[in-house]
């Protein structure tokens, strides 16, 4: 049995609260994405502030913001409390919400196009719905008659999106500048690779491309975007943690060089260009690299275990090398990510010969890409 349910907007009035998340939506966007699915989000909005203790709405968060993390900057009043609601208003949330109160349902005969409508009270919300309607209770379901329910208000726990909700106390009323800062999960960035190997030439041109991903339940409009290559260090629930499996599929001599661009610490910054908006459920690719001409050659390797010896022929891995030295290199430090090589063939088509993974690089670093094996 299938439950229907359906949200008659026009009759849901919105409560004084939904009505002020609407007017306080988001305001100069910075996102900083770091690797391992965490970000940090700073929010200046510009905000009226009544006198008095008042809560204030700050809707269009993360819906995988870290509650504990937020910090809220400004003058003129005191914080008494924040709140973080995440339960969105959804037909589902609606109608849970509606346990004990009465909705109006409204049923329309297909054949003649005749509504009739009746008061409901809304008994229990499981696996299905369970109304008492005058003397009878009914299940709503799916008798093949459009149905409708419409809600008397919505209740103001409900939020469109997700809301953190901060109660201040001030003095006296005003237009405040409020920074609101805090850590999310849900947004993550990679580097994937693009390598051209002209094998006469000793030449490889590589283009750097970032993919941003967003799985925050929220779109953060016009953001200016920061992206550190590295993993800032957090609390583990877990006191012993597993390492992550894998497989390397590089060779790396580290360099020493300097590459010529921010570093906070100990990581390297890669700002995007501009402002960008970066959807919901959207992954967005940049470019941040575009190297042509740096020194590459083909060669092959082989590694003998100790004292290992072998009666048959063994395959040897088919590596690119290059280095991401100032001088005849990459010039660059490179982000962990995918590099993908292309061959061009007799006809002068690119064709794939392999990937590889290289972890962060830093720049003058001798590489070694792993693209196939080749049976000796």
């Amino acid at each position: 049995m299938r439950s229907i349910f359906l949200l008659a907007a026009a009759a849901l009035p919105l409560s004084p609260l939904a009505a002020q998340d609407r007017g306080n939506s988001q305001g100069d966007l910075s996102v900083t994405i770091y690797n391992d699915d965490q970000a940090l989000i700073r929010d200046a909005r510009s905000v009226t502030v009544p006198d008095g203790i008042t809560s204030i709405p700050f809707p269009d968060v993360s819906a995988q913001i870290r509650p504990e993390t937020v910090t809220l900057e400004g003058e003129g009043f005191i914080i008494r409390e924040q709140n973080f609601d995440y339960d969105l208003l959804s037909p589902g949330a609606l109608m849970a919400k509606a346990v004990g109160r009465q909705v109006t349902l409204i049923r329309t005969n297909p054949a003649t196009g005749v509504e009739t409508r009746e008061r409901a009270t809304i008994l229990a919300v499981n696996n299905g719905v369970v109304m008492q309607i005058g003397e009878r209770i009914e299940v709503l379901r799916d008798d093949g008659l459009p149905v409708r329910v419409v809600f008397d208000e919505i209740p103001s726990n409900l939020r469109a999106k997700p809301t953190l909700s901060v109660t201040l106390e001030a003095e006296r009323p005003a237009t405040r500048q409020l920074a609101l800062s805090y850590l999310s999960g849900g947004l993550e960035w990679r580097a994937d690779y693009v390598a051209l190997f002209d094998e006469p030439e000793g030449k490889l041109d590589v283009q750097g491309w970032i993919t941003l991903t967003n799985n925050t339940g929220t779109t953060f409009q016009n953001a200016r975007t920061l992206l550190v290559a590295g993993s800032v260090g957090e609390v583990q629930s877990n006191p012993y943690p597993q390492r992550r499996g894998g497989r390397a599929t590089q060779r790396m001599d580290p360099g020493t060089e300097s590459a010529d661009r921010e570093r906070l610490g100990d990581f390297y910054l890669y700002p995007l260009e501009g402002r960008t908006t970066i959807a919901n459920a959207q992954q967005k690719q940049v470019s941040f690299l575009d190297v042509s001409g740096a020194a590459a050659a083909r060669g092959y390797e082989f590694t003998n275990d100790w004292l290992r010896s072998d009666d048959e022929a063994q395959a040897v891995a088919t590596v690119i090398k290059f280095s991401t030295s100032q001088q005849g290199g990459l010039g660059d430090a490179l982000p962990a990510g995918t590099v993908r090589v292309y061959q061009r063939d007799a006809r002068g088509n690119a064709q794939f010969i392999g990937e590889s993974e290289v972890g962060h690089t830093p720049a003058g670093s001798q590489l070694a890409l792993v693209t196939g094996r080749r049976s000796m």
